[in-house]
């Protein structure tokens, strides 16, 4: 293997354990809840969700949970769930 690929490789796995390195701006994920699979999404600094609930009240579950996954990787205005859990 060469010198240089195994340097980024060695670069990779520290930028892995540092995850202040990294924030995300957008992205959609599909979230396989409890009775349905939902289409969750981020962009900008809006949240959005297929399910029922969010449509009613602008946040859920599914928002919550990769709030709480992906906090440290988030910007600030993103992070509407300020409930921690026990």
């Amino acid at each position: 293997m060469q010198s240089s690929l195994i340097g980024k490789i060695e670069k990779a796995k520290l930028y892995a354990q540092e995850k202040d390195r990294v924030t995300f701006s957008e992205f959609t994920a599909k979230f396989r809840g409890e009775n349905d699979e939902y289409v969750v999404g981020f962009n900008g600094s809006k949240w959005h969700c297929t399910c029922r609930f969010f449509s009613q009240w602008g946040l859920c579950s599914h928002t919550m949970a990769l709030e709480q996954i992906m906090k440290d990787m988030l910007p600030q205005e993103a992070l509407t769930n300020k409930v921690d859990s026990p």
